[in-house]
């Protein structure tokens, strides 16, 4: 699924997220991560959570929503597009005629239309909507999923944020002012292990950090944690800033627990999974959205994943009907689906969504261009309405016409649900207080 060459239409290249391998076992990369994380300083939960935990599926160019979640059939010609809409099995409720199995469980979602900002360009836009908060050059706001990290406790052995794909643009992902401590475990080779010769079982995903290198056997892990442990004694005493240090024994403990859990290595093995349910979710990205499933049942608290090839300024309808939205359909529903006949959706919130959506006029190449003043995204679960479609846009989709929600109301609403208050302050490194969401507020008509 990774593509590294791959660059958006600004010349964005895809930039790998901190990796965690076999070098890392060598050094005091995971330990490093993990001691960062005593510089910020703790908050209390201030709401009831009605969730536990966060899956993101991102859409990283720019989706043409409005060929999606948002049709305008009686729009103009050079507007409407050329698919039709179909009704969900949710009164009132139509998307694209691409995404059957979405509208086959659209009692299950909220649908978002009047989402909207002010940022058509792919790296501050993909900050916004990954942070919750306005992109400033004064200070590197953490991503969701590190607030996550930072905010909500996790079992011994757990990694509390988990990513099986990078999200392109500036430190969208990271952990920001919170510091590398909070940047996620990052899985590779998802669908490589070559199951049905599409690599159906999983076997091939390995997580950098939390997965043993080949060859590397539990011995050689304690007598490498032994080897460091004489060196920290040795390095603290000729350390004259000892809080770079205090602690890193009990921090390496906390990577070696993440690398010899059995919690997290269950939740990588597939093979106990039923084959209808691997084929219910597909190969690739498929394969990452089972594996997050039950990272959650682990007790992980926020995972991500994306499907590329949103950035659609040609062939736009072309690059939807043929391959976008049919495995956007495929792995989305099946998601949704298996979290709720597992009982897990009504505390995992799963959100869809890219960084703008695309103009409502068509140009010369079939395409669309970029556009953040409309766009829509798709919430489920964590005691989100369900069935339900909030705002609209205008006749021609340009706009919000009703109940005009941003980004940072998006997160600032997840977190409610996570019972962390959008209010709630979090110190800089420096000691400096900071809210998590500045300007987000908590969209009451979303939550069910």
């Amino acid at each position: 699924m990774r593509n590294d060459t791959h660059r958006n239409c600004e010349g964005v290249v895809r930039r790998d997220f901190l990796k965690i391998g076999s070098a890392g076992l060598l050094g005091l990369t995971l330990p490093d991560l993990l001691r960062l994380e005593s510089r910020a300083a703790g908050a209390t939960a201030t709401a009831t959570p009605k969730a536990k935990s966060v899956i993101v599926l991102w859409l990283p160019g720019g989706p043409a929503t409005i060929d999606m979640w948002d049709n305008k059939p009686d729009a103009p010609e050079g507007i409407r597009g050329e698919f039709q809409s179909i009704d969900c099995k949710a009164p009132g409720m139509r998307i694209s005629e691409h995404l059957p199995k979405m509208a086959a469980i659209g009692d299950k979602v909220t649908l978002v239309r009047s989402l909207h900002h002010t940022i058509p360009s792919h790296s501050p836009a993909t900050v916004f909507m990954t942070t919750g908060n306005k992109p400033t050059s004064a200070i590197q706001y953490p991503a969701m999923g590190s607030l996550a990290s930072k905010l909500l406790a996790v079992d011994k052995g757990i990694p509390a944020y988990v990513s099986f794909s990078d999200i392109r643009g500036g430190n969208a992902g990271q952990g920001g002012f919170l510091g590398a401590g909070y940047n996620p475990f990052t899985v590779e080779g998802m669908g490589g292990g070559g199951g049905k010769g599409k690599g159906a079982s999983g076997e091939g995903a390995r997580v950098r950090g939390i997965s043993l290198p080949t060859g590397f056997t539990q011995d050689d892990l304690t007598r490498r944690d032994r080897l460091l442990k004489s060196f920290d004694g040795g390095l603290k005493a000729l350390d004259e800033a000892g809080d770079l240090v205090d602690g890193l024994d009990s921090f390496h403990k906390q990577a070696i627990d993440i690398l010899q859990s059995d919690k997290t290595k269950r939740a990588f093995d597939l093979s106990g999974e039923k084959q209808a349910t691997r084929d219910m979710y597909g190969a690739g990205v498929g394969i990452a959205a089972l594996s997050a499933r039950r990272l959650v049942e682990a007790g992980v608290r926020f995972v991500t994943m994306s499907i590329g090839g949103w950035d659609t300024h040609a062939n736009n309808f072309a690059s939807l009907k043929d391959k976008n939205l049919p495995a956007l359909d495929t792995v989305l529903s099946a998601l949704i689906r298996d979290l709720d006949e597992r009982g897990l959706l009504d505390s995992t919130i799963v959100m869809c969504a890219g960084e703008f959506g695309r103009t409502p006029k068509i140009n010369a190449k079939a395409g669309r261009d970029h556009w953040a003043r409309s766009m829509a995204c798709v919430l489920a679960g964590g005691g989100i309405q369900r069935g339900y479609v909030h705002g609209s846009t205008d006749a021609s989709g340009m706009a919000p016409a009703t109940d005009a929600v941003m980004p940072d109301d998006i997160s600032a609403t997840i977190f409610h649900q996570l019972g962390i208050a959008p209010t709630t302050e979090i110190q800089s490194p420096t000691g400096r207080p900071i809210t998590i969401f500045r300007e987000g507020k908590v969209v009451d008509k979303m939550i069910g």
